[in-house]
């Protein structure tokens, strides 16, 4: 399927129905494009999906808060043996 596309003002180009459908490219999405050989190639940008051990990030989000606790006593003494 080809389209023909007219670039607007600042460039804007606007995509047919048809052809976002076709991309998979949603409204709010986003796109990526590049530059191949002189051809545009713009693609509909998909986020990576990782598995993360949530029992490891609650682990170094705790292990964070601790830190950041310790922290924070130390400042409030420093400041109490000031006064």
């Amino acid at each position: 399927m080809q389209f023909v596309l007219k670039v607007g003002k600042k460039g804007v180009v606007v995509f047919p129905k048809a052809l976002r459908e076709e991309a998979g490219i949603r409204e709010g999405g986003e796109v990526i494009a590049e530059v191949r050989d002189g051809a545009v190639i713009i693609k509909p940008l998909k986020p990576k999906v990782v598995n993360v051990d949530s029992r490891l990030v609650e682990e170094l989000l705790r292990e964070e808060w601790e830190l950041e606790e310790e922290k924070a006593r130390r400042i409030l003494e420093e400041v109490r043996s000031r006064h």
